[in-house]
């Protein structure tokens, strides 16, 4: 099934690919429908634990705009933002990983349902990512939630 903007999602995220026709074959051929990209070209990506990261993604979600596209990592929970490229190696924050240039990413296609990485927010194709200073806040505000026990 394709969601809409799939297409522009698919091409966007391709983008960053060294070959982008070898990224669009591998989620074509790829029984897990995912490809490999690397962070740092177009985005940085900031990995949180699951539910405090679904928790600062639903903070963002109340906000005018629209988070950038966030993914959850299959098994282990985690989420990951995508935010400007650079912001990985400048971000001080516990229990949060970053992933930026020299690092790569199981990405699974735009238009993949649930199972193994997916997405919680897709991306828009016009290259949208989640504004670093907002995602602080948002996590420091799904934390002080967690932790008042209004989840």
């Amino acid at each position: 099934m394709a969601f809409p903007g799939t297409r522009t999602a698919v091409e966007w995220l391709a983008g960053a690919a060294p070959d982008p026709g070898a990224c669009r074959w591998a989620w074509e051929r790829s029984p897990l429908g995912v490809a490999l990209l690397p962070a740092g070209v177009r985005w940085d990506l900031l990995i949180t634990p699951g539910e405090l990261g679904r928790a600062a993604l639903g903070v963002l979600r109340r906000l005018p705009a629209p988070p950038g596209p966030a993914l959850a990592a299959g098994r282990s929970g985690r989420l990951g933002f995508f935010v400007p490229p650079g912001t990985a190696s400048g971000w001080l924050g516990t229990g949060v990983r970053g992933a930026g240039r020299g690092s790569w990413i199981a990405v699974p296609y735009p238009g993949r349902a649930k199972g193994g990485p997916h997405w919680l927010h897709l991306p828009d194709g016009l290259g949208t990512l989640t504004d670093p200073a907002l995602l602080e806040l948002a996590l420091h505000e799904a934390a002080a939630r967690t932790l008042a026990g209004e989840g």
